[in-house]
């Protein structure tokens, strides 16, 4: 089911869209003592769903303990939003036993070697999206799929190299958003079977920023900036390894924000990566991505304050540009490429060009055309117009300018 297009975005944030049947559930939520997430009880309901007992090292329980007990205290969530981050958790717990297992009759997958790496490490909003869809359209390259990294192994009963099941979960839990909150697909197109982003295999190690995009849980993300994420990068890798093992190809393309934080990890535990830095302006981005944010958050929580949004966001969005500006200067500068938006959208053939050559992988003509194709299917606005400002998230034009001054000066971006 393809979600129905809407004209434009909502900007009242404060009322997220309900369905009646969502509203009714809720309501009946709020009846009572809202029945609080338990690590404990989730841990012995995957290991029920499972039938298996070893997590292997429990490092994880750390972040897991932080990210339960501030959803628990802080994200005020509905009785839906309680059902889907719990049934989240529990699949991911799931999936750690599994690799668990796999990987003790099969510990080969670990030497599995990945080969050339394409990581995108831009703001949100700078047109990463469009440009991990084009590099994953190469008939050499693998990206994540969203069906895959919602399920990394194949699941009881699945055949090898015939991965229908996951692929129709996938789907389930799109005409879900599409049934909640239509408008969203107008702000990121969630579909099934497109590149997603790879943080969500971060989450299954439950450090990754995909808990504080989508709802209100300070306390956990001042922990997570503090952590050596070492560990979670390196069982990063091994999911990698486990989708390679089932699914080869000869390159990678990843994408996520998240990975401008940790890019020193990133570089020290993928030491052969090539890093694709996206630039756009950011009277544009910024808000675009609050405003993400907020319909994001609408969809597990009544309690929107777009104010708490904005500051979150924006001090998180200068500390990105700034932990990544320190790594870089550090680093080999032949392992970066600068992409303007604006260059992807006049001629993005010639920007994959830039960056196959930069990271050694042939562009050839059947490439250049799987990218045509992909570019005439990913135009903008086909579900909707995404409308925002800044002024919803307590931002003005002259505090980002202030904010953002030297990064638009070092990349020398224009003003839409």
């Amino acid at each position: 089911m393809t979600p129905k297009p809407v004209t434009e975005t909502s900007t009242d944030y404060t009322r997220p869209y309900r369905p009646f049947p969502v509203k009714l559930l809720n309501a009946a939520g709020r009846i009572g003592r809202p029945r609080r997430l338990d690590v404990d009880r989730m841990v012995a309901k995957a290991r029920r769903r499972t039938g298996l007992s070893s997590f292997g090292d429990e490092w994880f329980m750390e972040p897991l303990s932080v990210l339960v007990r501030s959803i628990n205290e802080e994200a005020d969530l509905t009785l839906l939003g309680r059902l889907i981050q719990r049934r989240r958790i529990e699949g991911a717990l799931v999936t750690r036993l599994r690799v668990e297992e796999l990987l003790r009759h099969r510990p080969e997958i670990c030497n599995i070697d990945l080969g050339p790496i394409v990581v995108i490490a831009g703001l949100q909003r700078t047109g990463t999206t469009t440009l991990h869809r084009l590099i994953a359209s190469h008939p050499e390259m693998r990206a994540v799929e969203a069906w895959e990294g919602l399920n990394p192994l194949p699941l009881p009963r699945e055949e090898p190299g015939d991965p229908h099941t996951r692929i129709r979960r996938a789907l389930i839990a799109e005409r879900a958003i599409a049934y909640m909150a239509p408008a969203f697909f107008a702000v990121h197109p969630a579909e099934h079977d497109a590149p997603e982003e790879d943080v969500l295999l971060l989450d299954v190690a439950f450090m990754s920023q995909s808990a504080e995009a989508t709802m209100h849980v300070p306390t956990y993300a001042r922990w997570l900036e503090d952590q050596d994420h070492t560990r979670a990068y390196k069982e990063f890798r091994t999911l990698l390894q486990v989708l390679r093992w089932q699914r080869p190809r000869r390159h990678w393309v990843l994408k996520t924000p998240h990975h401008m934080e940790y890019l020193d990890v990133l570089l020290d535990v993928f030491p052969a990566v090539t890093v694709v830095r996206t630039h756009r302006d950011p009277l544009k981005t910024i808000p675009s991505f609050c405003s993400m944010v907020a319909h994001g958050r609408g969809l597990f929580s009544d309690r929107i304050d777009p104010l708490e949004i904005g500051a979150h966001w924006f001090a998180k969005t200068r500390r990105l540009i700034e932990l990544t500006a320190r790594v870089r200067e550090a680093a080999d500068p032949r392992r970066f490429v600068d992409v303007s938006y604006y260059d992807l959208v006049d001629d993005p053939m010639a920007v994959l060009g830039k960056i196959y050559e930069r990271a050694g992988i042939p562009f050839g003509p059947d490439a250049l055309k799987a990218a045509e194709r992909t570019a005439s299917r990913n135009v903008q606005h086909r579900y909707g117009r995404h409308v925002y400002t800044p002024e919803s998230f307590g931002l003005s034009r002259e505090i980002i300018e202030h904010g953002m001054a030297a990064y638009r000066k070092r990349h020398r971006i224009p003003r839409e």
